[in-house]
Protein backbone atom coordinates (compact mmCIF):
# COMPACT_ATOMS: atom_id res chain seq x y z
CA UNK A 1 0.00 0.00 0.00
CA UNK A 2 1.14 3.09 -1.25
CA UNK A 3 0.85 6.48 0.69
CA UNK A 4 -0.11 9.79 -0.87
CA UNK A 5 1.85 12.42 -0.66
CA UNK A 6 0.80 15.29 1.68
CA UNK A 7 -0.64 17.88 -0.15
CA UNK A 8 1.81 20.94 -0.32
CA UNK A 9 1.07 24.98 0.31
CA UNK A 10 2.03 28.17 -1.58
CA UNK A 11 2.67 31.37 0.35
CA UNK A 12 4.42 34.60 -1.38
CA UNK A 13 6.23 36.95 1.00
CA UNK A 14 7.55 40.28 0.39
CA UNK A 15 10.12 41.22 3.16
CA UNK A 16 12.20 43.69 1.44
CA UNK A 17 15.31 42.54 -0.75
CA UNK A 18 14.69 38.55 -2.11
CA UNK A 19 17.96 37.61 -1.44
CA UNK A 20 17.40 37.88 2.14
CA UNK A 21 14.02 36.60 2.22
CA UNK A 22 14.99 33.66 0.26
CA UNK A 23 18.62 33.24 1.86
CA UNK A 24 16.58 32.66 5.01
CA UNK A 25 13.93 30.60 3.91
CA UNK A 26 15.79 28.25 2.14
CA UNK A 27 17.22 26.73 5.32
CA UNK A 28 13.65 26.67 6.87
CA UNK A 29 12.27 22.30 7.20
CA UNK A 30 9.07 21.92 5.91
CA UNK A 31 9.69 24.51 3.27
CA UNK A 32 10.21 22.55 0.01
CA UNK A 33 10.61 25.28 -2.70
CA UNK A 34 11.63 29.24 -2.65
CA UNK A 35 11.72 31.38 -5.82
CA UNK A 36 12.13 34.61 -6.19
CA UNK A 37 9.85 37.05 -8.04
CA UNK A 38 7.83 39.79 -7.99
CA UNK A 39 3.84 40.40 -7.64
CA UNK A 40 1.02 42.42 -7.18
CA UNK A 41 2.23 45.17 -9.40
CA UNK A 42 0.47 46.53 -12.84
CA UNK A 43 3.39 44.97 -15.54
CA UNK A 44 3.05 41.87 -16.98
CA UNK A 45 6.24 39.57 -16.61
CA UNK A 46 8.17 42.90 -15.80
CA UNK A 47 12.12 43.07 -15.46
CA UNK A 48 14.56 43.42 -12.88
CA UNK A 49 15.19 47.13 -14.22
CA UNK A 50 11.75 47.89 -14.61
CA UNK A 51 11.39 46.61 -11.00
CA UNK A 52 13.74 48.84 -9.90
CA UNK A 53 12.15 52.16 -11.04
CA UNK A 54 9.29 51.34 -8.50
CA UNK A 55 7.01 52.29 -11.14
CA UNK A 56 5.71 48.69 -11.80
CA UNK A 57 3.40 48.52 -8.35
CA UNK A 58 5.48 45.03 -8.04
CA UNK A 59 7.13 43.91 -4.71
CA UNK A 60 10.22 41.36 -4.76
CA UNK A 61 8.73 38.56 -3.31
CA UNK A 62 9.56 34.90 -2.75
CA UNK A 63 7.12 32.05 -3.22
CA UNK A 64 7.10 29.70 -0.83
CA UNK A 65 5.97 25.95 -1.29
CA UNK A 66 5.44 24.12 1.73
CA UNK A 67 4.74 20.80 3.70
CA UNK A 68 1.80 21.80 6.57
CA UNK A 69 2.35 18.69 7.97
CA UNK A 70 5.65 20.08 8.81
CA UNK A 71 5.70 23.76 9.37
CA UNK A 72 2.22 25.35 9.05
CA UNK A 73 1.68 28.84 7.82
CA UNK A 74 1.55 30.71 11.48
CA UNK A 75 5.63 29.60 12.07
CA UNK A 76 6.58 30.74 9.16
CA UNK A 77 5.25 33.96 9.50
CA UNK A 78 6.57 34.12 12.68
CA UNK A 79 9.53 33.50 10.96
CA UNK A 80 9.00 36.08 8.69
CA UNK A 81 8.01 38.27 10.86
CA UNK A 82 11.62 38.22 12.66
CA UNK A 83 13.88 38.53 9.84
CA UNK A 84 12.41 42.10 8.27
CA UNK A 85 11.06 44.53 9.44
CA UNK A 86 7.33 45.09 8.92
CA UNK A 87 6.88 48.59 10.62
CA UNK A 88 8.99 50.33 7.85
CA UNK A 89 6.47 51.34 4.55
CA UNK A 90 8.72 50.65 1.32
CA UNK A 91 12.02 50.31 3.25
CA UNK A 92 14.15 47.43 4.36
CA UNK A 93 17.39 49.04 5.64
CA UNK A 94 19.09 50.84 2.64
CA UNK A 95 16.39 48.87 0.02
CA UNK A 96 13.72 52.52 -0.32
CA UNK A 97 10.89 52.24 -2.65
CA UNK A 98 7.40 50.29 -3.05
CA UNK A 99 9.23 46.94 -4.35
CA UNK A 100 10.65 46.71 -1.05
CA UNK A 101 7.46 46.77 0.65
CA UNK A 102 6.57 44.12 3.37
CA UNK A 103 3.59 42.04 2.40
CA UNK A 104 1.73 38.75 2.41
CA UNK A 105 0.17 37.45 -1.07
CA UNK A 106 -2.81 35.11 0.25
CA UNK A 107 -3.82 32.35 -2.03
CA UNK A 108 -7.04 31.22 -0.05
CA UNK A 109 -9.29 33.16 2.84
CA UNK A 110 -7.76 30.28 5.66
CA UNK A 111 -4.43 31.93 4.62
CA UNK A 112 -5.83 35.59 5.25
CA UNK A 113 -7.00 34.73 8.45
CA UNK A 114 -3.84 33.91 9.43
CA UNK A 115 -1.59 36.49 8.56
CA UNK A 116 -4.61 38.76 9.90
CA UNK A 117 -4.47 37.23 13.16
CA UNK A 118 -0.67 37.11 13.68
CA UNK A 119 -0.70 40.69 12.73
CA UNK A 120 -3.02 41.70 15.28
CA UNK A 121 -1.24 39.66 17.73
CA UNK A 122 2.40 41.32 16.77
CA UNK A 123 0.28 44.70 17.36
CA UNK A 124 -1.09 43.49 20.99
CA UNK A 125 2.26 42.45 22.25
CA UNK A 126 3.75 46.00 21.63
CA UNK A 127 6.83 43.82 19.99
CA UNK A 128 7.63 47.02 17.75
CA UNK A 129 7.37 50.41 18.50
CA UNK A 130 5.82 51.31 15.66
CA UNK A 131 2.79 49.53 13.65
CA UNK A 132 2.77 46.91 11.05
CA UNK A 133 2.12 48.23 7.84
CA UNK A 134 2.96 44.34 6.59
CA UNK A 135 -0.02 44.45 3.62
CA UNK A 136 -2.30 41.69 2.94
CA UNK A 137 -3.51 41.23 0.12
CA UNK A 138 -4.65 38.53 -2.93
CA UNK A 139 -1.52 37.09 -4.68
CA UNK A 140 -1.61 39.01 -8.25
CA UNK A 141 0.43 39.57 -11.26
CA UNK A 142 3.32 37.04 -9.99
CA UNK A 143 6.07 36.48 -11.77
CA UNK A 144 9.64 34.46 -11.57
CA UNK A 145 12.41 36.34 -11.41
CA UNK A 146 15.73 36.48 -13.36
CA UNK A 147 17.50 32.90 -13.10
CA UNK A 148 20.47 34.80 -11.41
CA UNK A 149 18.61 36.06 -8.87
CA UNK A 150 17.49 32.52 -7.91
CA UNK A 151 19.58 31.22 -5.20
CA UNK A 152 21.35 34.48 -5.01
CA UNK A 153 23.34 33.91 -0.97
CA UNK A 154 23.75 30.40 -1.97
CA UNK A 155 25.40 31.28 -5.14
CA UNK A 156 27.52 34.57 -3.94
CA UNK A 157 27.96 34.37 0.00
CA UNK A 158 31.01 36.30 -0.33
CA UNK A 159 29.64 39.40 -2.12
CA UNK A 160 28.95 42.46 -0.10
CA UNK A 161 25.59 43.03 0.36
CA UNK A 162 25.14 39.28 0.94
CA UNK A 163 28.12 38.90 3.68
CA UNK A 164 27.14 42.30 5.48
CA UNK A 165 23.05 42.08 4.65
CA UNK A 166 21.98 38.67 3.88
CA UNK A 167 24.49 36.87 6.50
CA UNK A 168 23.36 38.47 9.32
CA UNK A 169 19.70 37.49 8.72
CA UNK A 170 20.32 34.03 8.13
CA UNK A 171 21.87 34.04 11.40
CA UNK A 172 19.17 35.76 13.25
CA UNK A 173 16.76 32.76 12.10
CA UNK A 174 19.52 30.27 13.09
CA UNK A 175 19.70 31.62 15.92
CA UNK A 176 16.10 32.89 16.89
CA UNK A 177 14.74 29.57 15.18
CA UNK A 178 17.27 26.91 15.45
CA UNK A 179 14.61 23.86 16.18
CA UNK A 180 13.45 24.78 12.81
CA UNK A 181 16.49 24.73 10.25
CA UNK A 182 17.19 22.18 8.03
CA UNK A 183 19.33 19.33 8.78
Amino acid sequence: MSSSPSPTETIVLGGGCFWCTEAVFDRVQGVLDVESGYSNGQTLNPSYEQICTGRTGHAEVVKLEFDPAQISLRELLEIFFVVHDPTTLNRQGNDVGTQYRSGIYITSDAQKEVADAVIREIEASKTYSSPVVTEVAPLANYSTAEAYHQDYFLNHPNQGYCAFVVGPKVEKFQKTFASRVKA
